[in-house]
Formats: structure tokens, C-alpha cells, sequence
């Protein structure tokens, strides 16, 4: 790995060649905040696969593309003489510094938790007294992500499974609020079977949206992020589709003409070789 001295120098280097491609290259030259920012979402999404995928080349390469997004708005930002790369690092620093305490001051952290709740009182007191707690969940995060996010701030307040006042921290307290949120699930899944067989799709809809919040709330106290999960068995089921395609190409037949149980046959040798 590089010394502290050698990555200082290639962060230079990037911010050089960015200085020249600005100056020099018309593409570069031409864009703008707006122009840039359909690319910086796919550039966080293809970050985002290769992190699911554990690739180590491919995490270094899109993580190089997501760099070059935040030094080119800073850029940008120079341009404008609003504020530059410094500011972007010291800002962050600073920020880094004030919401851990626990290391950089008196305030004491004995556990990830307690940090996350230290964050959040910490955040609420920056914003003042107009910011609430689930202020900071960006509006166009995507609906699994987000209500995760908004149950994971909610909870930092203490507004969680478990008995009213209840605070305690140990691991069997912890698993009394994880076994309470399955009668919720199972709750929700009745509502929805009850809309969906009196054929109310705007309410079965409703229902819908009240389960998927309820198994999301399931992951976050089992320490699972949905978001990935579903990512996985997406990749997985794409995986094992493929495979029954191309198996039955190979062996001269279209998917539209095959029984559901030739196909199921396929699956079954997909799953069995570990796709």
C-alpha cells in the first residue's frame, strides 16, 4: 500500500489532470453542475454493483469515476469562486471531527449505536431548531433505500420496537424488539390479502406499500440492508433465468414454447450448480 506522501501526490496528479482536461479538452470544457449529474447516478449505481459483486478491480475503477465527479463540481465550484477542493476536505473534516466527540472529545461511545444516536442528536442540534429528524432524507433517494433510512432516524430518536421508555441496550433487549416486528408483518400481509380479495387495488395498493415497509423495518433490526438483499436475488434470479434460456437454446427450443415444468428443470440444474 502507498505512504500518506504518496496518495497527497496522486490526489494532485487528478487534480492537475483535471486542471488541463478543463482548459484543453472541449467535452470537459463544455460541462456543467446539470450536464454532469445523470452521469455522477450512474457512476454511484455501477460503484454501488461492484461493491454487491466484492470485485476489487472493478470497486477501484468506479470508485476513480465517483472521484472524478466530486473533484470536477469542485471545479466547477472554483470557477465560480464559491468554494474549491480545500473547502470540500476541511468542511468534511471538520464535520468528521464535531459528530464524534468520543474521539475527538470528551463525550463517551461504547458501542456503534450509540454512536449513530450521538450523529443524529448532533445533526438536530446543527440544523437548529426548524430541522427535523427525518429532514435529512433526501426525497429522491429510491423507496427501498428510503424507508430504511427513515426507520433507521426515527430509531436513532428512539422511536422503536420495545416497551415505551424502554432504553436498554443489552443484546436481550435487543432480541425482545427484533421478535415484536413479526406480528406486524404478519398483519400487514393479512390487510393485504383482505384489500386484494375485495378487488380494491387503490387500497390492496395501500396494503402493499404498508408490507414492504414492515419487512424493511424486519431487515433493519436483523442488521440487514434490504436494498442489497433484493440486489442479490436480482443477480441471482437473473443468473439462473439465464441459463434456462440458454439451455434452451441449446437444445433447439424457445422459452415461449416450453412447458413451465421443462423450465423448472432447468432452474433446478441452475440452483444445483450454484448459480
Amino acid at each position: 500500500m502507498h505512504t500518506i506522501e504518496e496518495k497527497k501526490a496522486a490526489f494532485e496528479r487528478l487534480l492537475t489532470v483535471l486542471d488541463t482536461l478543463r482548459e484543453k479538452c472541449p467535452w470537459d470544457r463544455k460541462q456543467t453542475n446539470q450536464s454532469l449529474r445523470p452521469n455522477t447516478i450512474e457512476e454511484v449505481y455501477e460503484l454501488c454493483e461492484a461493491l454487491i459483486s466484492e470485485d476489487n478491480a472493478e470497486i477501484r475503477k468506479e470508485c476513480g469515476d465517483v472521484l472524478l465527479h466530486v473533484c470536477f463540481y469542485a471545479k466547477i465550484g472554483e470557477e465560480k469562486g464559491a468554494f474549491d477542493i480545500a473547502d470540500v476536505c476541511n468542511s468534511l473534516c471538520d464535520k468528521l471531527i464535531y459528530r464524534h466527540p468520543h474521539v475527538y472529545g470528551e463525550a463517551v461511545a461504547n458501542d456503534a449505536g450509540q454512536v449513530c444516536e450521538n450523529w443524529e442528536k448532533l445533526k438536530l442540534k446543527e440544523k437548529g431548531s426548524s430541522h427535523t429528524t427525518l429532514g435529512g432524507v433526501p426525497h429522491a433517494l429510491p423507496s427501498l433505500i428510503k424507508a430504511y433510512r427513515i426507520q433507521d432516524k426515527a430509531a436513532n430518536v428512539g422511536f422503536d420496537w420495545g416497551v415505551p421508555g424502554d432504553k436498554g441496550k443489552d443484546e436481550h433487549d435487543r432480541q425482545v424488539k427484533r421478535e415484536q416486528v413479526w406480528d406486524k408483518v404478519k398483519e400487514e400481509i393479512g390487510e393485504f390479502q383482505a384489500e386484494v380479495e375485495n378487488m380494491d387495488k387503490e387500497k390492496a395498493s395501500a396494503e402493499f406499500g404498508d408490507l414492504l415497509f414492515a419487512l424493511v423495518n424486519a431487515a433493519r433490526l436483523y442488521h440487514i440492508n434490504p436494498d442489497t438483499a433484493l440486489e442479490q436475488t436480482n443477480q441471482k434470479f437473473t443468473r439462473r433465468f439465464n441459463y434456462v434460456e440458454q439451455q434452451a437454446k441449446a437444445r433447439g427450443r424457445d422459452l415461449p414454447d416450453m412447458t413451465l415444468g421443462e423450465m423448472d428443470r432447468l432452474w433446478n440444474e441452475a440452483k444445483a450448480l450454484g448459480l
